[in-house]
């Protein structure tokens, strides 16, 4: 495996300070259809460790990157689909995927590599595979839509980190080919929308205060493993096409029109909330020494009538609600969250419960 160079216009994709990275084109397939297809630039960094400090190094995926057939598939009896690619001296990218019905999601990335590979890891005190797991992936689009993000995305698992770019992606595909509707995630829209205009003198009428609403998840037993109680409001800046300039628009979330998903982990849990054309959903993460737990992931996808594109954020790297396993997050206060620059989430008369209501206040 090596770092490769710009060939072609059309084979590469350059951006930032990384420069010009190979695209790859990835599908799984069962029988003569294509369940899973993504086209996508990948740069890896890793740090690891040497006998007298720590290094890094950086690598993208190669033009003979593949697919593994044997740990790739569509899903099948309640197993999720998988596409796991390989490359280099036994190291492999994997991509888990999960629908609801409406909307599909990466649920996890998973980076695997070889420490004994003396040519990426010069002078590794290790050897053998390591395996890192990120669950905050924050990718998702509608049903029969591609997912589209030429900028650069970077996820983080452990010591690694899987800078995307020029990706195009689909899951659970009705045909063979990825389809033409698409789903642009914000980095893009940021970067392509037109110039603003000068602000309407015109004031939209604020919603008022969300109703608040129960929302629950439950393990495989069916008992309860995460429930949430709060009022919660979107605030969210998008193009609007009626108004052919940006525009900053609040929403309620109606807990009475809402389907609630989601899924609960050793030291992970996810509330998905879908609403409609509107899926919000939230990552919580346990750090299992201190056996402390704080909000670490907002996800949201919007498809409402003025927007010009479909609006997608996500941050992994978020620190907020922050408790004890065993004690319960409360606060009757407003709080802003803020994910993106242009999406934030307003909470009112929030309790989050584990599995106590002892409570830790804000």
């Amino acid at each position: 495996m090596k770092v490769v160079k710009c060939l072609a216009p059309l084979f590469i994709a350059c951006f930032g300070i990384f420069g010009c990275i190979q695209a790859v084109t990835l599908e799984v397939k069962k029988g003569n259809s294509t369940c899973i297809k993504a086209e996508l630039s990948a740069l890896l960094f890793i740090t690891y460790t040497t006998s007298n400090s720590t290094s890094n190094v950086s690598t993208s995926l190669p033009d003979s990157t593949s697919v593994d057939a044997a740990s790739s598939s569509c899903g099948a009896d309640g197993r999720q689909p998988w596409l796991v690619a390989v490359f280099g001296s036994g190291h492999a990218l994997g991509l888990s995927f999960s629908t609801n019905g409406s909307f599909y999601s990466v649920t996890s990335l998973m980076l695997q590599y070889n420490l004994s590979d003396t040519s990426l890891f010069p002078q590794s005190n290790r050897s053998g595979v390591v395996t890192v797991v990120s669950a905050s992936v924050g990718i998702w689009a509608p049903i029969n839509t591609t997912y589209r993000c030429v900028s650069p995305t970077t996820i983080r698992a452990g010591g690694a980190a899987v800078t995307f770019s020029a990706m195009r992606l689909e899951a659970y595909m009705p045909g063979n080919d990825l389809s033409p509707a698409e789903s642009v995630c914000v980095a893009d829209q940021i970067t392509t929308a037109a110039p603003p205009t000068p602000a309407s003198t015109t004031i939209p009428t604020p919603p008022g205060t969300p109703e608040t609403g129960v929302f629950s998840v439950r393990n495989s037993t069916g008992t309860v493993c995460l429930l949430a109680r709060m009022g919660l409001q979107l605030n969210v800046s998008y193009v609007s096409q009626a108004q052919n300039k940006t525009v900053q628009e609040l929403f309620n979330v109606n807990p009475n029109l809402t389907v609630t998903s989601g899924s609960c982990g050793g030291t992970t849990s996810t509330l998905v909330l879908t609403q409609q054309t509107t899926m919000l959903s939230f990552t919580f993460s346990m750090n299992a020494t201190t056996s402390k737990y704080h909000l670490s992931g907002i996800n949201l996808f919007a498809n409402w009538s003025d927007m010009i594109v479909a609006f997608s954020a996500s941050n992994a790297s978020l620190d907020y609600l922050r408790s004890t396993l065993g004690r319960s997050y409360m606060c009757n206060t407003e709080q802003t969250l803020l994910v993106v620059p242009a999406f934030s989430v307003n909470t009112f008369r929030l309790q989050r419960r584990n599995a106590s209501w002892t409570r830790t206040r804000c």
